[in-house]
């Protein structure tokens, strides 16, 4: 028997199921994949050879495509990715073929207070360990190759520094005047280090470096993640690589890493890291885990090459989208679809009683605080306005012409009034609705929303895109944030305006799509504002260009690529039995 969620940690609950776990060559023979095809990292995980699998299934119909998104959260996160493994679970139950896609964990917010996003309760990814702890070095795959083209910008400016044309063309280099007050690109590492942000580099003497203004980033911020997420396969990511900005030359002209010869290293570093993950649900269902970048400051997906194995290997894909449906949905609607092609199905909008009462009134949570004492009691008002949000981001689900599948993910302290508050109010907005107790029960909390979802993908939809690639950017920016945030009008500063003619007026970078970045925690660009906030302007600060990734980077809000670690954060309780070797107390 699993052990009960509301008596033990999540920590505990995978350790007893990680006994019963199939071994990755079970996994891969209920997946009908061949030997060669399967890549043992151990026991209980591996890596697909995505190449060998796409290539022999060339010919199969796709699967149905879910995305799963959620209503703006609380800061405390609504069970998304919990959702994500629950209604694969509860799909397993309904004896249908399905594969759950989800993102690799960060080491930041894992040692910091969100955890690691393995889901929770009877719902998660499993084994936890290799799960939240680097997995099989995609992310150090990452760090080193972004890194490395620090290495290359640094260097290079040192040497045009010190050396004359003549030397530098003994040494087989090429002057390119590089700015560096003008560098695009910072250092990055898989923590949240806020002592690093902005930092002095080159100090010392003439073979130390150059001195200059730099930082770090977070590594899933990096643009080689979101390169990771898109790319189609390795020719696509060697493109790719070789089209990211590093800095700008002292005309204002970009340095790119093809400049810097070290885009084909970079690539070299991240061969093996294209191939996804295999895992699997507490209850052996399988999940591919693959690229991690935050939806806020990033895309916000797991990759295009995990759904397309999914959508070969399963007659279901369940895939999720980082944070709410204003920012997660909207880059899977008008990002990654486009780039991969997929149509989805359905979606499901993960609401829970807590962020709606937070939407209509109640106190904001504080992580690592006790919730407050107003969401212990019923409380139907709250629910009711609450719903405004939940309504507002059915509406933009549905004006992607996806069929919404509204979740209910319930926890064990919600009321009867307060769920069916919910219930009729989605109903009556047109969506689908479906109370899941997938934390407290697993796959057989879930049989609700499964249902609901085969129902919803067995409906004709018409998707469309918000915008096409023809749309000038100031026009794309002003749908994003009337039709999909509400606000009445877009703002920018100075040089945001001036870096947006300047695209708009460039056929290359025209192209591109955008990946809109903000708050995660309200509609608006002022995380503190709830509801469905009216009478507002969306500010965009900046505009940053990632032509790798394939996308501009309009930035609305005061957002940081390094976020900062609590005071109280979860390494404080992570640990190992010296006796077993286990990891104990992760999230």
């Amino acid at each position: 028997m699993p052990l009960d969620p509301t008596k033990h940690a999540d920590w505990e609950i995978a350790e007893a199921a990680e006994a019963h776990m199939k071994t990755v060559y079970q996994l891969g023979e209920e997946l009908g994949l061949e030997k060669e095809e399967l890549l043992p990292h151990g026991h209980y995980v591996a890596k697909l050879d995505f190449n060998k699998i796409l290539k022999r299934l060339a010919n199969r119909p796709d699967g149905k495509y879910v995305d799963v998104t959620a209503i703006t959260p609380t800061p405390l996160g609504e069970g998304k990715s919990t959702t994500t493994i629950g209604l694969t679970q509860g799909l397993g139950k309904r004896k249908k073929n399905v594969i759950a896609a989800i993102r690799q964990p960060s080491g930041g917010p894992t040692m910091n207070i969100k955890g690691s996003a393995a889901g929770g309760g009877l719902s998660q990814c499993i084994p936890l360990t290799p799960f939240s702890l680097g997995l099989t070095g995609d992310i150090n795959a990452i760090m080193n190759a972004h890194n490395l083209a620090m290495v290359a910008l640094t260097s290079r400016i040192q040497h045009e520094f010190n050396y004359t044309d003549e030397q530098l063309a003994k040494r087989k280099l090429k002057r390119l005047n590089i700015d560096p007050r003008n560098v695009e690109m910072k250092w990055i590492m898989d923590f949240c280090a806020q002592a690093l942000r902005e930092i002095t580099i080159g100090l010392g003497g003439k073979s130390d470096g150059f001195m200059m203004n730099s930082g770090f980033a977070i590594a899933v911020s990096s643009e080689v993640m979101a390169i990771l997420a898109v790319a189609k396969d390795l020719k696509d990511m060697r493109e790719r690589m070789g089209r990211i900005v590093v800095a700008y030359d002292k005309s204002g002209k970009p340095v790119t890493t093809e400049d810097l010869n070290v885009a084909g290293a970079m690539t070299a570093w991240m061969v093996e890291a294209l191939n996804p993950n295999l895992m699997q649900t507490i209850e052996g269902q399988p999940v591919l885990v693959h690229a991690g970048p935050f939806a806020n400051i990033a895309i916000g997906q797991s990759s295009i090459i995990a759904d397309r194995i999914g959508l070969k290997l399963g007659d279901y894909n369940v895939t999720e989208s980082g944070f709410a449906a204003d920012i997660g949905f909207e880059k899977f609607w008008n990002l990654k679809c486009r780039f991969s092609g997929l149509k989805p199905n359905a979606a499901v909008l993960v609401a829970t009683i807590r962020a709606l009462k937070c939407h209509g009134g109640a106190p904001i949570p504080v992580p690592g605080r006790p919730i407050p004492d107003e969401y212990k009691g019923e409380n139907v008002g709250w629910v009711e306005k609450g719903c405004d949000n939940l309504i507002h981001l059915v509406n933009v689900v549905k004006k992607a012409g996806i069929n919404p599948v509204v979740c209910i993910n319930a926890f064990y302290t919600d009321t009867d009034n307060e769920i069916k508050a919910v219930r009729r109010i989605a109903e009556a907005a047109g969506a689908r609705v479906a109370l899941s107790r997938h934390w407290q029960y697993g796959g057989e909390g879930a049989l609700e929303l499964a249902d609901a979802v085969v129902d919803a993908c067995n409906e004709p939809n018409d998707f469309k895109f918000l915008y096409e690639l023809s749309t000038p950017l100031r026009k794309r920016i002003e749908l994003i944030a009337k039709e999909v945030y509400g606000a009445d009008s877009v703002e920018y500063t100075p040089d945001a305006l001036a870096k947006a003619k300047r695209m708009e007026d460039d056929p290359e970078t025209s192209k591109l799509g955008t990946c809109m970045v903000k708050t995660h925690l309200s509609l608006t660009d002022n995380p503190n504002l709830k509801g469905v906030p009216k009478g507002w302007k969306l500010l965009v600060r900046d505009i940053l260009t990632y032509k790798g990734a394939g996308f501009v980077v309009p930035v609305a809000g005061a957002i940081k690529l390094m976020p900062g670690t609590a005071s109280d954060p979860a390494y404080r309780r992570v640990d190992v039995d010296v006796d077993t070797g286990k990891v104990k107390g992760l999230f």
